[in-house]
């Protein structure tokens, strides 16, 4: 199994979308109008620092997660945070300040201040804006994300299966009268990010188009490509995967969120994944039996207080296997519902420590935790999970998958 850490933090910045190497109307060409900005504008960004490594039987932690921030902050400060890129930070004197260079640049800087760490920087995840992020990882490999939106109406089904199996498959999302949702889609480019970089605003263009034939539809009766097929959460996101393909713009995946606790995604060919989130409260204390009750406060801080502290946990399940042709279903919503439901129920409104078996010797650190639910949440999938992600707060997340 892998397991990484993920930090979140945020800096603010100007820049200007502007290579010196291109002509003005090149520039516009490639970034849009955001290049004639010679001032610079402005962004709030988040950045997700992600490690990997082994966890620490004595700790039951990856790495410090309070470290991350002590030692990437200084990255930050110092040459991005509160900055005009295109000047104060010599990386892009002679390259546009994207979100592929920012978060590349954010990599290069980082990866060498852990050298003396058991975990390692494994990716870079950032966000500009709503519509715009990036990963890069240590392979250097980038991931460039374009998100966009829309309202539509459908009703759910397919026409492969009669009215009485639609019912009993969709429930009351089956209804002639249809239903609507505020879709969120999020398409990611080739991994090496060269679509991006040189044709940003095309793949705008195309998605706003995109948009507009999707926008404020009945998705059954009023998008000719749609008919005569299955209307689920899972077919369109392959549509949008197909559509883009067919501009001449095919993107790694494709993630479809009909509500903001479910999604999924379509890789091409037959690859198709269902994510679904749920929270749990519960109250807890990081302290490891194996250690000094001084050694304990110096490694945990406030985390080790003996009254015990709490969260809202999120967990995100993400699902794989065959998708039903017939129905046009990878898996039952009532069913994923159900099983993670069932699954973090008996831990909710609990203390972790004092009331939850497996963490009466265990330290509960957010990389325990998460991998005790793996075998709970995997088994009650059928053993379909490909991905289980757990956020103690806003700001930290742990997440296992299979290598």
């Amino acid at each position: 199994m892998l397991l990484t850490v993920s930090k979140r933090l945020e800096f603010s910045a100007s820049r200007r979308l502007f290579d010196p190497k291109l002509t003005p109307a090149e520039n516009v060409s490639r970034f849009g109008q955001e290049s004639n900005a010679r001032y610079g504008t402005g962004r709030n960004y988040v950045v997700h620092f992600v490690f990997t490594g082994q966890v620490n039987t004595e700790t039951g932690m990856l790495m410090n997660i309070g470290e991350i921030k002590a030692r990437v902050g200084e990255v930050l400060n110092g040459g991005f945070d509160h900055k005009f890129l295109n000047e104060d930070n010599a990386a892009f004197a002679h390259t546009a300040p994207t979100s592929d260079n920012v978060a590349r640049e954010l990599f290069r800087l980082s990866a060498p201040l852990f050298h003396d760490s058991d975990a390692r920087l494994v990716a870079c995840h950032l966000s500009e804006s709503e519509e715009r992020s990036a990963t890069v990882y240590a392979s250097g490999a980038c991931d460039a994300n374009y998100w966009f939106e829309f309202s539509a109406a459908r009703r759910t089904m397919s026409p492969h299966l009669g009215r009485d199996e639609n019912e009993q498959l969709f429930g009351t999302a089956a209804s002639p009268f249809g239903h609507g949702h505020n879709y969120r889609a999020r398409v990611t480019l080739s991994s090496d990010g060269s679509q991006a970089e040189t044709g940003d605003r095309n793949v705008k263009c195309l998605l706003q188009q995109l948009r507009d034939r999707l926008d404020h539809k009945n998705l059954n009766e009023e998008v000719p490509a749609l008919q005569d097929r299955p209307i689920t959460t899972e077919l369109l996101s392959s549509f949008v995967y197909e559509q883009l393909a067919s501009a001449g713009v095919t993107p790694d995946h494709v993630r479809l969120h009909e509500r903001d606790d479910f999604f999924a995604e379509h890789w091409g060919g037959d690859r198709y994944f269902l994510g679904m989130r749920r929270s749990f409260n519960a109250a807890h204390r990081l302290h490891a039996s194996a250690l000094s009750d001084v050694a304990n406060t110096e490694l945990f801080g406030k985390c080790n207080n003996p009254r015990g502290h709490g969260h809202t946990y999120g967990v995100e399940a993400t699902i794989g296997g065959t998708l039903d042709e017939r129905s046009g279903t990878l898996y039952s919503f009532a069913a994923l519902d159900r099983a993670l439901n069932e699954t973090l129920k008996p831990w909710n409104d609990k203390h972790l420590d004092l009331e939850v078996s497996e963490f009466r010797d265990t330290a509960s650190t957010g990389e325990n935790i998460v991998s005790v639910l793996w075998e709970k949440v995997d088994r009650a999938l059928e053993g379909r999970l490909v991905r289980l992600r757990l956020a103690e707060t806003a700001n930290n997340r742990f997440t296992l998958r299979p290598i």
